[in-house]
């Protein structure tokens, strides 16, 4: 066998095997309640905060594992230098085994065996016995690890018990809104509030001052610039801190006054105001006891169009408030770098998911704002764990997943299970947010189910030239590319060997239908690259040339696997509803294989 294929096999097969208004109620910010006019004093870089559970920043349990990261049934083997071509033939049969050369393998003798997999710890003991071996071990996978170099990161232990830093392998957010509807964000410069500092690389969108009834969104308390920070902060820039889904778009949307109180009604217009101007995500670090029916409706509202709706549960000790406990909404409570539920995380019905919240160190505003104050605090709360689901389901939105209810049932899917009792699951909702999971998962669902329904697409073809005795087979590099390119994408196994989060692992790993989602989630919701259309203009352009054929033919087919996929799967929201969805697809699907068909047969 070719050496790169063999090795390219056996990563596959390693990586397939681990894939797996009157009488309104009040609302206030979900962080713990400081004594009022106490402002903490700005961070300095080298104060300690909590660091975690004792796992290195970046590392998932399993990284801490050598075994989980062994290519299943696969050796390297050392035999020692002075052995001769006949000698190492002599080595490999005694122990019944075939050895594969490595491009090197002339001077060094290294070899790759494959071996049954329940005897490979019996086989290499054995190996490492023989006086002609150097040395044997399992051949193991490794992966390009996205190493941000804010200064601060090493103290975000939440960051790292979420899998921050494995999920930006997979999405970091491109082309997704997320409305912060709180206090403001200090995301402009005006007047006398200046834009963060280390939020100086993160886009901000237009937003809306409910408070002041002006377009000018400014923080001038602190509280949302602190939960935007956690969604969106500026990363790998050297400074500060860094965010969940730091190459997301903020949107500011003030509702809550200096003093940090608003009232529903001021709530209910943010949430209608971000979904109607663009937001996917609306995070909420705010609420109060009233289950006030102004706010489920622009709840619904916002759903209806699309958003995914995420909010704190609260800091009562007791029951989940409102908007936390809504009807649609994603209700977050909060815990430590233990998984132990803080204690004054409210808990109960309304709860859906558990994130960290205590010690939570992102930049904010001091002195109201103004005078460029700043500081790095590590804050407690609700608040605090309710943006990173918020960042976490941007993740996931920016991989294609526009249908709030699979956003929210891929993060209940990834979580990480703490206590699945009754009381439990009134503590944790589904369990502790697991980003690198959730992503993880949808990544690969995505890549397996576009190359199955190509594989299909490609024996349909196939059956289809063989009957008329004539044509080109679909088996063929020329096929192929294109076909990958307009399917799957050409290398959507990328995010398991470099890290997404590089704008152009991002784009090769992308299907060319996905690429609007780089101009932003709510175009990719009318799927402009994912239809007849473009094949067809391709055959009517093209289709003299002969040689080229085979080329439209495969982006045609690449087409219909992931419109199969599309509707398939049930993660995608299409502007007119589900039915409409499915029969766009299907009608698509088909005409993408009729033309595929049509080149293929002049080819």
């Amino acid at each position: 066998m070719d050496m790169t294929r063999s090795r390219w096999a056996a990563l596959a097969a390693g990586l397939l095997g681990w894939a797996s208004s009157g009488g309104v109620a009040i609302a206030q910010p979900t962080s713990v309640p400081q004594t009022p006019g106490d402002r903490p004093e700005p961070k300095r870089a080298n104060e300690p905060v909590s660091p975690g559970a004792g796992v290195p920043l970046g590392a998932e349990a399993a990284d801490l594992d050598e075994a989980a990261y062994d290519v299943p049934g696969a050796i390297v083997v050392d035999a020692r230098d002075d052995l001769d071509e006949p000698g190492v033939r002599g080595l490999a049969a005694a122990f019944g085994l075939t050895f594969v050369p490595t491009s090197l393998e002339a001077s060094t003798r290294i070899e790759l065996a494959s071996v049954a997999g329940g005897a490979v710890r019996d086989v290499l003991a054995k190996l490492r016995a023989d006086p002609r071996v150097e040395y044997a071990e399992p051949l193991a996978r490794v992966r390009a690890f996205y190493a941000a170099n804010d200064p601060l990161l090493s103290e975000q232990w939440h960051l790292a018990r979420i899998g921050a830093p494995r999920a930006w392998d997979f999405a970091s957010g491109r082309g997704v809104t997320v409305a912060v509807v709180d206090t403001g964000i200090a995301c402009e410069d005006h007047g006398p509030f200046t834009k963060g500092t280390d939020l100086s690389a993160t886009p901000c969108v237009p937003g809306w001052n409910f408070a002041a009834n002006s377009e000018h969104a400014n923080d001038d308390h602190g509280h949302g610039t602190h939960v935007a920070g956690t969604i969106a902060q500026s990363t790998n820039n050297g400074l500060g801190a860094a965010g969940v889904a730091f190459h997301a778009r903020l949107m500011p949307v003030k509702v809550l006054s200096e003093s940090g109180w608003g009232t529903t009604a001021d709530v209910a217009d943010g949430i209608r105001w971000a979904a109607d101007h663009g937001a996917h995500v609306i995070n909420l670090s705010l609420g109060g006891p009233r289950n006030a029916q102004v706010l489920q409706k622009a709840i619904d509202h916002a759903i209806a169009r699309g958003a995914v709706v995420v909010a704190a549960a609260g800091n009562t000790g007791g029951r989940v408030q409102y908007p936390g406990a809504s009807d649609g909404v994603i209700g977050v409570s909060a815990t430590d770098a233990n998984d132990k539920l803080a204690p004054f995380s409210s808990r109960g019905d309304g709860v859906d998911l558990a994130a960290p919240g205590v010690n939570v160190t992102q930049q904010t505003v001091c002195n109201h704002g103004r005078d460029k104050c700043e500081q790095f605090p590590a804050w407690n709360g609700t608040s605090m764990a309710s943006p990173h689901v918020a960042g976490a389901a941007a993740l996931v939105v920016s991989l294609g997943v526009s249908d709030p209810a699979a956003v929210e049932r891929a993060l209940r899917d990834g979580a990480r299970k703490v206590d699945d009792s009754d009381a439990g699951r009134k503590q944790y909702g589904a369990g502790v947010l697991q980003a690198a999971n959730a992503v993880g998962q949808i990544t690969l669902r995505h890549g397996l189910a576009r190359l199955a329904a190509l594989f299909a697409v490609m024996v349909l073809l196939a059956r289809a030239i063989a009957r008329k005795g004539a044509g080109s087979s679909p088996w063929r590099l020329s096929f192929l590319v294109p076909a990958l390119f307009a399917g799957p994408g050409l290398v959507f196994f990328a995010p398991w060997l470099l890290p997404r989060a590089d704008l152009a692992v991002d784009l090769l790993a992308r299907p060319l239908p996905d690429l609007d989602l780089f101009v932003g989630a709510s175009l990719h919701r009318w799927l402009p690259l994912a239809n007849a259309v473009v094949p067809f203009a391709l055959t009517a352009v093209f289709y003299g040339v002969k040689r080229l054929r085979p080329v439209v033919a495969g982006f045609a087919a690449g087409t219909a696997a992931y419109l199969v996929s599309i509707a398939a799967l049930g993660e995608h929201a299409g502007p007119f509803g589900r039915a409409l969805l499915v029969g766009w697809c299907a009608i698509n699907a088909a005409l993408c294989v009729w033309i595929a068909k049509a080149n293929l047969e002049e080819a």
